[in-house]
């Protein structure tokens, strides 16, 4: 199954390590350090047309990916756990 995080960029549900409050997560001083690393690294990928609310950490084929998505994180759980990707 796959989950649309917008901006035409879905991902595979079984890739998804774990998704995130962008306003919460980033109060943190390791979140943003782990923000910046990924980004370093090229592994932030936009899929926010507007500000991003979340983020959603994905790993597939030994490849770490960071999506940034304008949906709330709690909508996206909600459509992960409802089926409505």
């Amino acid at each position: 199954m796959y989950l649309h995080l917008g901006k035409g960029r879905v991902v595979n549900t079984g890739a998804i390590v774990g998704i995130f409050d962008l306003d919460n997560s980033s109060q943190s001083h390791i979140t943003r350090k782990y923000l910046a690393m990924a980004e370093k690294a090229g592994q932030v990928i936009n899929a926010a047309e507007d500000i991003p609310k979340s983020f959603v950490v994905c790993r597939e084929d030994g490849k770490t990916a960071v999506y940034l998505s304008q949906m709330a994180a709690s909508t996206l759980l909600r459509r992960w756990d409802s089926g409505i990707m």
